[in-house]
């Protein structure tokens, strides 16, 4: 039985609104149609696909395994992305990969999960200068970088 591709992930949240704020405004995702479950959530669209799923206040003890890194979402629009994370001053970390044509932005949702926002074939943004991809660090002296 093969994998066709991922459904959804699942996020437990302590303050739900909060969340599906932070989803729509760095994230691009929209609150849409949920089934009429018996506990507060959203579903968090890309397009017509329901992405993420958020829960709160569900009565379950435990919270999954904890043991997942990160979730990647393809975006477009890196400028205005950074844009508007700096204006809200929300911590974050721009890379580019090696021997590819991607820049990735990692951000934290309210509940700690990193979210990998992936930017295929963009111009590289000035946050980039100075970055090396083959070693993850910054190798020439980073210039400031307007806010």
């Amino acid at each position: 039985m093969p994998a066709l591709s991922l459904d959804h992930y699942n996020v437990y949240c302590a303050d739900l609104e909060a969340t599906v704020r932070f989803y729509e405004r760095y994230v691009g995702l929209t609150n849409g149609d949920r089934p009429p479950f018996p506990f507060p959530g959203a579903w968090m669209y890309a397009g017509d696909k329901a992405i993420l799923h958020l829960i709160s206040e569900s009565g379950r003890t435990d919270q999954g395994s904890g043991a997942i890194d990160h979730i990647a979402i393809n975006c477009a629009d890196i400028r205005g992305t950074l844009d508007q994370i700096k204006q809200d001053g929300l911590p974050f970390e721009v890379k580019k990969v090696p021997a590819r044509p991607l820049q990735q932005v990692f951000v934290h949702d309210p509940d700690g999960v990193m979210i990998e926002l992936n930017f295929w074939h963009e111009e590289d943004v000035a946050e980039l200068q100075g970055y090396d991809p083959m070693s993850n660090k910054i190798t020439a002296e980073k210039q400031k970088v307007p806010a």
